[in-house]
Formats: structure tokens, C-alpha cells, sequence
């Protein structure tokens, strides 16, 4: 895999992001691919992955994100993001947010992920929904 394929494989993922098409999102992990944020449970497969990312999408209709920086070094990539929108889905608080983070990608010899672990900054992302400061 060349820095320039992992260039497009991010810039697609991002889109799908800005696309707010869970499935999409999702496809770009392997079959049993895992996805893990600020050390949570994982969501394992495809379907897991797809449905933690609807229910995001749903809190988010407006969500744009921003691929700060990419760096890979061979199977590995560190994909930095920044995402932005307001949380004005059902029961949101209609706050809007902006927070960056990251994901370290393991990938297989398709250019698939089979491990995203990555995080954010949990408590200035409540404190913006709760549209506190």
C-alpha cells in the first residue's frame, strides 16, 4: 500500500462521514473489523459498526467532518478528524459542537480496517452539548 492509497481511502472515508451513510462508513472496515472510541466497548462486524454509526448520524443530521492529517506507516495510519454540527436530532439539545480527534487504523492487505481505535475529548464534547461556557 502506497502513501497515495491511503490518502484516497481517507479522503473516501471522510466523505461517506459528510455523506451521513452509516452502511458507507462501515464498508471501509473488514467483516469483522472493530471500532473502539475513547475505550469503550468495541463494536465488532460491520452491522455493529453500521448501527453505532446510525445512531450518531440520527443525534447529528447536519454533521460535517474535516480529515485534519493523515500519516501511515505501512498497515498503520493515524487519521486525524475534526467534526463539527449540531446535535439537534431526536432529544438533542440543539447545541452545536465542534471537537477533534483521532483513530488509529490497522489495515488489511485490501485496504480495509480491521481495528479503528481512536478517542476525543469526552468532556468538552458534553460540555458543548450541554452548551455550557
Amino acid at each position: 500500500m502506497t502513501p497515495e492509497d491511503i490518502e484516497k481511502l481517507a479522503a473516501a472515508y471522510t466523505q461517506a462521514w459528510c455523506d451521513r451513510s452509516a452502511t458507507a462508513v462501515a464498508s471501509f472496515f473488514a467483516e469483522d473489523g472493530v471500532s473502539i472510541v475513547n475505550d469503550g466497548d468495541p463494536a465488532v462486524g460491520r452491522t455493529a459498526i453500521s448501527e453505532a454509526m446510525g445512531a450518531f448520524f440520527a443525534d447529528f443530521p447536519d454533521l460535517h467532518l474535516t480529515q485534519d492529517v493523515v500519516r501511515s506507516g505501512g498497515n498503520k495510519v493515524i487519521y486525524l478528524w475534526t467534526l463539527e454540527g449540531s446535535n439537534s436530532g431526536p432529544g438533542g439539545t440543539g447545541n452545536r459542537v465542534k471537537i477533534s480527534g483521532w483513530q488509529n487504523w490497522r489495515l488489511n492487505d485490501d485496504l480495509l480496517i480491521t481495528e479503528a481505535d481512536g478517542g476525543y475529548d469526552a468532556l468538552e464534547y458534553d460540555r458543548q452539548i450541554a452548551g455550557a461556557g
